[in-house]
């Protein structure tokens, strides 16, 4: 576990509970931004990184490159959001992380369906072909990570149990930050953290409390809530997490039942930290070593 927090979290953090407590800020932002998506829009990225708009039958896909690179590693990027919310801004500006850390690795940005409109299993189904879509582009299952926060983390999670099921190869590794691995919130933390997490503490949200794209599907499916499945089998796993989460059990209870069945499991819980704290990118020095330690973990496997 890492040390006590940096100035400049300190104050990214306040900024983030202060934003998060703001009723009024939330209620616009949810009714008027979170479930439009931004994968067409333009985005600024660094000159040698060149983005692709790839369009499937029900999603869309932004394939970024790395111009003259070499690398033959893919990363297979799920967003978070609470499988409400749709790709935005920040998504790509991971992604390009995600290229830089992994030294030039394609990355492949999934814009998969969202609740309410679209329930279980869509998010899974675009994962999936997203992934079939590597494998069609070139890419051998050992040279993919699937990558994804929150959401997006268990997501991840939730596509390798169905590929495991259906005895299809599985890739290389995972990397989960703040995973949200299960939808039944069954875990201490949801209690022992509610009033310190600033991103989710003190409001019962039904984001959280009353997810629609759980729909009328058992919400302890592994497809949904991936905490309750068998991970015998499973890649290596990165997972990070910070110790103030509410979903900082999702976190612990994978990383020891993935152990338990032989999985290689990095587990990393960042002191103070906040839900997803990696968007920060390199703003602190906290979010920097959590970016550095993704890098580590890409040269291991």
């Amino acid at each position: 576990m890492s040390g006590d927090l940096t100035l400049k979290a300190k104050i990214i953090r306040k900024i983030v509970a202060e934003v998060n407590g703001s009723k009024m800020y939330n209620e616009r932002f949810m009714a008027n931004n979170f479930s439009k998506s931004v994968i067409d829009d333009d985005f600024n990225y660094p000159e040698h990184l060149v983005p692709e708009r790839i369009s499937m039958d029900n999603f869309e896909m932004e394939k970024l490159m790395w111009k003259d690179s070499k690398s033959r590693w893919a990363v297979l990027h799920l967003h978070g959001g609470g499988y409400v919310g749709a790709f935005r801004k920040s998504y790509k500006q991971m992604a390009g992380l995600y290229s830089e850390v992994g030294k030039g690795a394609t990355v492949l940005s999934v814009d998969y369906r969202v609740a309410p409109e679209h329930v279980f299993p869509a998010a899974l189904e675009d994962a999936l072909e997203a992934y079939e879509w590597l494998l069609d582009d070139g890419f051998s299952s050992d040279q993919i990570v699937v990558a994804g926060d929150s959401a997006g983390g268990g997501l991840a999670m939730a596509l390798c149990h169905t590929l495991k099921s259906h005895w299809l190869p599985r890739p290389a590794g995972i990397v989960a930050m703040s995973p949200w691995t299960d939808l039944t919130l069954s875990g201490s933390s949801y209690k022992d953290n509610y009033e310190i997490d600033p991103v989710f503490g003190n409001d019962r949200s039904e984001l959280i409390y009353n997810n629609p794209y759980v729909g009328d599907a058992d919400p302890r499916d592994p497809r949904i809530s991936p905490m309750y499945g068998d991970f015998y089998g499973f890649p290596p796993m990165l997972i990070q997490v910070g110790t103030d989460e509410m979903l900082y059990s999702d976190s612990e209870i994978v990383a020891a039942k993935a152990r338990q069945a032989g999985v290689r499991v990095r587990f990393t819980k960042y002191k103070g930290m906040f839900h997803v704290f990696q968007m920060a990118g390199t703003l602190m020095e906290e979010s920097s070593r959590a970016w550095a330690e993704v890098k580590k973990f890409f040269e291991e496997i």
